[in-house]
């Protein structure tokens, strides 16, 4: 019995795979090293990421297994659920054996359990983009704010980079504390931690923001007014992103939150 400890990031995670076969050992679990919980009784070995022996992974399953396989594999990672790691090793272990049929085998819960993660993450992805409001700063850039459930931001951003192409913009992830960062040619995620320091809105930004609020407040037909429908259709966890949610009807009319 042996665990695997990887340093979280995709590349990390498919070296853990390519370790685990080289050296014929089969881990009981595969962890990011921030959901792994100390355990005395349990040898485990620390995977230096090895961006080659990724590649090699990668590859082998586009090719031997399938390329929806590969995808719902990077969504199903992209959940960042504590166990996820160990998930995908089983579903992948079962691939390389069925090959391109793997995903007929929806009784197995090796399969469905990968196939209702990643199902979830493309879901929350959908959600994200009708929900990105973006904000325009004193230097032209635009700027978004979004807290995700899954780590989604670069599923997101490719949408954007055709869409507002001849924009310079930022979508932060306010939980993971990073950002897609486009500079009119390509996006890039970077850690932004301190980027709201540096956050300074364009004069006359807040005042669209308070005119589209009295908008939404003013043709609004009180009586159909339906919270619970609300939120089942958008869930509450989004609306402090929101512009037109950004106000009560005790205080009226207020800035949204930032």
């Amino acid at each position: 019995m042996i665990y695997y400890i990887y340093d979280g990031s995709f590349d990390g995670l498919l070296t853990a795979i390519y370790e685990s076969y080289y050296r014929r050992e089969n881990p009981v679990k595969i962890f990011a090293e921030n959901d792994f919980q100390q355990n005395l009784f349990i040898p485990k070995v620390h995977i230096k990421t090895h961006k080659k022996k990724a590649e090699r992974v990668y590859n082998s399953i586009r090719e031997k297994v399938s390329r929806n396989a590969l995808r719902n594999i990077f969504y199903a990672y992209l959940s960042e659920l504590p166990n996820v790691g160990t998930w995908i090793y089983d579903y992948i272990k079962l691939g390389f054996k069925v090959k391109e049929d793997i995903d007929k085998y929806l009784s197995d819960k090796r399969v469905s359990k990968i196939h209702k993660i990643a199902q979830r993450v493309r879901h929350e992805r959908h959600l994200i983009l009708g929900l990105i409001r973006f904000k325009k700063l004193e230097n032209n850039i635009y700027y978004s704010q979004i807290e995700p459930k899954y780590n989604i931001i670069g599923l997101v951003s490719p949408h954007f980079a055709k869409r507002f192409s001849d924009q310079y913009w930022i979508i932060h992830d306010v939980k993971r504390k990073i950002g897609s960062i486009y500079n009119k040619k390509e996006w890039i995620i970077k850690d932004i931690s301190s980027i709201k320091e540096a956050i300074k809105y364009d004069k006359n930004e807040l005042l669209y923001q308070k005119l589209w609020v009295e908008y939404f407040i003013n043709i609004a037909i009180k009586d159909r007014i339906n919270p619970k429908l609300q939120m089942k259709n958008m869930p509450k966890r989004y609306w402090g992103y929101l512009t037109e949610k950004a106000y009560n009807s005790k205080e009226g009319v207020r800035t949204c939150k930032l």
